[in-house]
């Protein structure tokens, strides 16, 4: 006679297995269906220093952003009691005034939002002419690649200081200014790197596989060719921003860049070297901010670098 529990010998009844598991399994690792944003977001969370860079990166805009409004001075509000004051709680001047009784900490906010501007706009400018232009280059080839690539050559061998002026002279001293200098020159290193990556991808099966289905040469560029370029493309962007604040910092140190009654980081320190010895804190300030912008940003490129380098997968 066999009894019931012979019957189970084989195999156990999954209802009578207990509730908890003492030796769960590792988490396995992410199989080759996992798409590329959520691996590169994985990875990007294992870096603290990225992690913590970004976070900094965000109180930093917030700040900037929303800051003024919260501020009880304005951006040009001068207090005929405090001409040059250290950082002090009387008139809630945190950061002291500057030589003309203006706050510092206000004017500092408002400083970051035209540094971050421009470096936002400068560089998607550069990100959209860059990549369509290195992309048709790449793709298309032969002469015509040839010809788009020794324009790229004639525009390097521009002095930069030079293409300022020479805009300055044309259309006036503006912010816009800023934004086409700066992103006349920034497009240049984008379309390089995109054309590269083009001229690496458009002989891969997909492309003639795309070819053989009687795809458009423009659709093939926009929905194949250009998102296979992109992991290049995000990491050479983190480091354009922090390049294009400090080439708008620059402009506006020699006197070329933002006018009042606007200020940027870049006139805020420019201000300051004037009054270093007898107000350091004017220097202290703004210069302290355009480094912990540029340190997360660099830190923020490299995580973003390593998250999505397919060597490291």
């Amino acid at each position: 006679m066999t009894s019931h529990t012979s019957t189970h010998d084989g195999f156990e009844d999954r209802h009578d297995r207990p509730a908890g598991n003492p030796n769960p399994p590792p988490e396995p690792d992410p199989g080759p269906g996992e798409s590329l944003g959520r691996e590169a977001w994985r990875r990007l969370r294992q870096n603290h220093a990225a992690m913590f860079s970004l976070g900094l990166l965000v109180v930093i805009t917030i700040a900037c952003v929303a800051g003024p409004w919260l501020s009880p001075w304005g951006l040009a509000d001068v207090d005929w009691n405090a001409f040059g004051v250290p950082p002090t709680l009387e008139g809630m001047h945190l950061l002291g005034t500057d030589a003309n009784g203006r706050d510092l900490l206000t004017r500092t906010l408002y400083g970051g939002r035209v540094s971050l501007s421009v470096a936002l706009v400068a560089t998607v400018v550069s990100l959209v002419i860059g990549v369509l232009y290195g992309a048709i280059s790449g793709y298309v080839g032969g002469r015509t690649d040839n010809l788009m690539m020794r324009f790229v050559d004639i525009m390097y061998s521009l002095p930069f200081m030079f293409l300022v002026i020479l805009l300055m002279v044309v259309f006036g001293r503006n912010i816009f200014l800023i934004y086409a200098a700066i992103g006349a020159v920034e497009w240049l290193d984008m379309a390089r790197i995109v054309r590269g990556q083009t001229l690496a991808l458009k002989r891969r099966e997909f492309i003639e596989a795309a070819h053989a289905l009687g795809v458009k040469d423009s659709r093939i560029i926009t929905r194949h060719l250009i998102p296979n370029t992109l992991g290049p493309v995000i990491i050479y962007v983190t480091l354009t921003v922090p390049k294009v604040i400090l080439l708008e910092s620059f402009l506006s140190f020699l006197g070329l860049g933002v006018q009042e009654p606007l200020t940027s980081w870049g006139v805020l320190i420019s201000e300051g070297t004037d009054q270093m010895q007898s107000a350091p804190w004017m220097l202290l300030v703004p210069a302290v901010c355009l480094a912990l912008t540029l340190f997360c940003l660099n830190f923020l490129g490299d995580g973003l670098r390593d998250a999505l380098d397919p060597r490291t997968r």
